[in-house]
């Protein structure tokens, strides 16, 4: 069942018409296809009219949106014979984060991602995609791993964050974040990364560090949410719009910026309209960059990963 958001609120009653037609036959001079066919023309024009103009916060919805593909329907469409991996050899098995190995066209991968989960039960499975740090540590075993055998790193970014709660800090977030960012740095095995909903804070940048970073047209990547951003800044969440332009977490910004390397379009009206065509597209755009790859070597790697971070920085300063 299509889930609507508040700003097609229009394209949801055009919808809903050609919904009621299609449950008619054809009576007096009135003919059902014709009618549902013009409909069906003003829903796409009203589409692409709506999605060319989105502001921020209406992206950062967008990226939130209940139906949007995550993490394992990317693995179930582009990894073959996936074999997950489990736990991190210190503490416990993390479900917010997917890792294990597969083959994407041809290629033997490590794969590491974050699940949200679909529905009630499997978001609660999967924390909401909010790793503890017991996540991050199976990440870093999973790019020794790579590191080991000599294979790619393919990571599939969506959480609000790292999870935030008294448990995880006891056991050392900020360590495991900070030691999973510095696992992407030493890789001397190619490693890109996508943003296929949110990217949000070091919880994603903790396997994001990568040479190739690709975004999703209507995902967002930010520091911080912009709810968390407009409750510390103006004390109160209703500023979460403004926060939302001032972070500039959109992916058309953050390519100007050069914080990511490349925006993969998805089907007019998002990736939750068409999630195969949006999991094909990003396919081709990993393939691509692995391909971009080929041949460099682990010192040639790690050094123009570095440089491509360090400038970053240098870009910020000044």
């Amino acid at each position: 069942m299509q889930t609507f958001l508040e700003f097609e609120k229009p394209i949801a009653e055009l919808e809903g018409k050609i919904e009621e037609l299609r449950h008619l036959t054809n009576a007096g001079d009135i003919n059902i296809a014709d009618e549902v066919a013009k409909l069906q023309a003003k829903v796409d024009k009203l589409l692409r009219q709506t999605y060319a103009k989105l502001t921020p916060a209406q992206k950062v919805q967008v990226a939130r949106h209940p139906n949007r593909p995550h993490c394992l329907d990317y693995v179930q469409g582009l990894i073959e014979d996936f074999t997950p991996l489990a736990g991190d050899r210190h503490f416990a098995e993390d479900r917010a984060v997917i890792g294990g190995l597969g083959r994407f066209r041809g290629r033997s991968v490590v794969v590491i991602g974050q699940e949200k989960g679909n529905d009630t039960e499997t978001r609660v499975r999967h924390n909401f995609g909010m790793a503890k740090p017991e996540g991050y540590r199976k990440a870093q075993r999973l790019m020794d791993l790579a590191d080991r055998f000599k294979l790619p790193v393919v990571s599939l970014v969506d959480t609000a964050g790292a999870f935030p709660g008294v448990q995880a800090e006891e056991r050392g977030q900020a360590e495991a974040i900070a030691k999973s960012i510095e696992r992407c740095l030493r890789l001397n095995v190619p490693m890109v990364a996508s943003v296929i909903g949110e990217g949000g804070s070091g919880g994603a940048i903790a396997i994001a560090t990568a040479d190739r970073v690709l975004m999703l047209e209507h995902a967002i990547y930010s520091v911080i949410s912009p709810e968390g951003c407009a409750s510390i800044l103006w004390r109160s969440s209703d500023m979460a719009g403004e926060a939302a332009i001032a972070l500039r977490l959109i992916s058309q910004d953050l390519k100007e910026l050069g914080v990511i390397d490349h925006v993969v379009s998805e089907p007019i009206g998002g990736a939750h309209r068409d999630p195969a065509e949006t999991i094909r597209k990003l396919g081709d755009c990993i393939e691509q960059s692995l391909g971009e790859m080929d041949g460099l070597d682990g010192v040639t790697l790690r050094a123009k990963r570095r440089e491509k971070f360090l400038e970053m920085g240098q870009k910020g300063l000044g």
